[in-house]
This record gives C-alpha cells, sequence and structure tokens, in this order.
C-alpha cells in the first residue's frame, strides 16, 4: 500500500484485523520517514519544532496501538 489512506482502506480495517495491523504498520514507517526527513533540514523554527513534537507524539501513539493490536492477534510486530 502507498499513498494515503482512503475511506475504503478505513472501512477494511474496522473489519480486518491484520490489513488494520499492516495500514498502521505502513502509516508509522511514512510518519517516521516524514519526522527524519523534517528533522535533517536546515530551517529551523519554533513551528517546526512543534511540528516535529507533534509527529513524535503522534508515533508514539501509534506504536502503542499497534503493539496492542499485535497482542490481540497473537502475532508479533517487526
Amino acid at each position: 500500500m502507498s499513498g494515503l489512506v482512503t475511506e475504503d482502506d478505513l472501512a477494511r480495517a474496522r473489519t480486518d484485523a491484520v490489513f488494520r495491523q499492516q495500514l498502521m504498520a505502513e502509516s508509522l514507517d511514512r510518519l517516521l520517514n516524514l519526522l527524519n526527513h523534517m528533522r535533517r533540514e536546515t530551517e529551523e523554527s519554533p513551528e517546526r519544532a512543534e511540528q516535529i513534537r507533534e509527529g513524535v507524539d503522534l508515533a508514539v501513539k501509534l506504536a502503542d496501538r499497534l503493539q496492542i493490536e499485535s497482542g490481540k492477534s497473537g502475532t508479533r510486530a517487526a
């Protein structure tokens, strides 16, 4: 899966636990890549720092959710 999450993806994620876990893992990967890119950019501003903090908070929440989902399905996240 690539690109933005569609309404169809969200609907499928509500009923398909394996797909939901895959969707969350891929979303986390995209978020971490974006945060890493933002961190490397030379422009520094209070707004950019706040965006990075918010992104990190979201990544932690998503990782926690992914871990919970992994426990429910009996699989381990890589």
